[in-house]
């Protein structure tokens, strides 16, 4: 009886199922129909290798191999937009239909079909996809459409109109001066009371001249990306000549740079130039002046004063392990230590003897905070500057990486009515002359980076 009951429920079961399975096989290629139905256009937009806009016998087309960058083939041969480029792209690849017009039999020219013939080539595909565009509904602004192979007439969504009405401009890659600045190993700059060279080394940029000095690596790096991201305005000249050059004032520039790069003999040389309200330029491996807007000029602009690194010191304070200070005969050390689950500064590792944390960080702080007022290039004798060697303090560093970097700065002469005291850095030929307050964070003995007292108000703090 159970087993007959067990067969019984199978079968209804099994009926149930395949009912349900009938319906919604049903329901699918129905709603796959009703899609087909509202939709004229649907491709990958990945498979989509050529585009053509016939607008009235101005042509533009767009190619790209595989799925690489697209180009500009028509009017002319340029580097696409990318970004401007794929949204075309992905407009045409899923066209929905807003309303059905004529299902057959219309009249395309009387919806001003096609005031715009736009044609898709897909990969693997030789006859194009073929969308007739006509005027535009007054009722909503929507388009009369129809698909070549298609003989319904349609209104497709108005935001199609202003993609299909974009310029040559607006489709052309307008970083045309594309370089890496990461590659790039000296920099030379000539412009109106301006001229500085610089050059990368392991450490960052050095100014070669007019002075030897370190460079300020931000503004180095600013001038740099700022080029290689030079944006055209306008598409002045397609190509250069020397009386296209003249016309633009690029023949003798304002301003002019030259980037070595890592290749033997490899230059790029920037020409640029402001005539009136407009900025122009061009660069040696360009055929094309363009017209552009931002702030380069400014950059170049700067003297080499401004070009100058003015930090005493490259460290980061949190990644201090060890600071000493010499002065008087005297060696005054702390060193961060793990002492069970905190780490701590201590005076003395071996006795473990705590020093004031807050005084030694308030310190490296200091330190790595200098910048010069001014400097002094050609010094005479240290010792006139206090230095022989004067105060020195060092401050040992680990990165994230593990890599280990000491500074070792020399404390000099303090002017107390300039309220600037000198200090020299180690390895630079070079003076820096420094706001003189870090002095008052200064040690001059072990008990000066010892905890106060607990009941005193610098102890509850250092305590806090």
């Amino acid at each position: 009886m159970r087993f007959g009951k067990t067969l019984a429920l199978l079968a209804v079961f099994g009926a149930l199922l395949a009912l349900v399975l009938y319906f919604d096989s049903r329901g699918e290629k129905k709603r796959t129909a009703e899609e087909r139905t509202n939709t004229l256009i649907s491709l990958p937009q990945a498979d989509i290798r050529k585009i053509g806009l016939d607008r009235g016998g101005v042509v533009l087309a767009f190619e790209r191999e595989g799925e690489g960058p697209w180009r500009l083939t028509a009017p002319l041969q340029a580097a696409a937009d990318d970004y401007e480029t794929n949204g075309l792209a992905g407009a045409l690849a899923s066209l929905r239909i807003e309303r059905v017009v004529e299902k057959e039999g219309g009249d395309p020219a009387a919806y001003g079909i096609p005031q715009t013939t736009v044609s898709i080539w897909v990969k693997d595909k030789e006859a194009p996809v073929r969308l007739l565009v006509g005027m535009e509904n007054p009722l909503d602004k929507t388009l009369f459409a129809k698909r070549e192979d298609d003989p319904r007439i349609v209104l497709l969504a108005s935001t199609l109109k202003s993609t299909l009405e974009k310029s040559v401009f607006d489709f052309r890659d307008k970083t045309v001066f594309r370089f890496t600045a990461a590659d790039v190993q000296a920099v030379k700059v000539r412009a109106k009371g301006v001229a500085w060279e610089a050059v990368r080394e392991a450490r960052g940029w050095a100014l070669k001249s007019p002075v030897a000095a370190l460079a300020a690596k931000t503004k180095v790096d600013s001038l740099l990306d700022s080029l290689s991201g030079l944006r055209a305005k306008e598409f002045a000249a397609e190509e250069k000549s020397a009386g296209i050059l003249a016309g633009f004032g690029l023949d003798r520039p304002d301003y002019e740079v030259k980037l070595s790069l890592p290749a033997p003999g490899q230059e790029i040389v920037f020409a640029l130039h402001k005539k009136g309200e407009t900025q122009y330029a061009t660069s040696s491996l360009s055929t094309k002046v363009v017209a552009f807007e931002g702030t380069v000029l400014a950059d170049l602009d700067r003297k080499v004063d401004e070009m100058r690194e003015r930090k005493v010191a490259d460290f980061y304070a949190w990644d201090a392990k060890r600071v000493t200070v010499k002065r008087d005969g005297q060696e005054i050390v702390a060193s961060k230590e793990k002492v069970g689950e905190e780490e701590k500064w201590l005076l003395d590792p071996d006795a473990k003897i705590e020093a004031a944390r807050a005084k030694v960080e308030d310190f490296v702080r200091k330190i790595e905070g200098l910048e010069a007022a001014a400097f002094i290039d050609t010094p005479a004798a240290l010792a006139g500057y206090g230095l022989a060697p004067g105060i020195e303090v060092r401050v040992l560093t680990r990165d994230y990486q593990d890599r280990e970097k000491e500074t070792v700065l020399f404390v000099g002469k303090d002017d107390p009515e300039k309220k600037q005291v000198v200090v020299r850095s180690a390895g630079l030929e070079y003076l820096f002359l420094v706001d003189d307050a870090f002095l008052r964070d200064l040690p001059k003995n072990k008990e000066d980076w010892r905890p106060a007292p607990p009941g005193t108000e610098e102890g509850k703090a250092d305590k806090n």
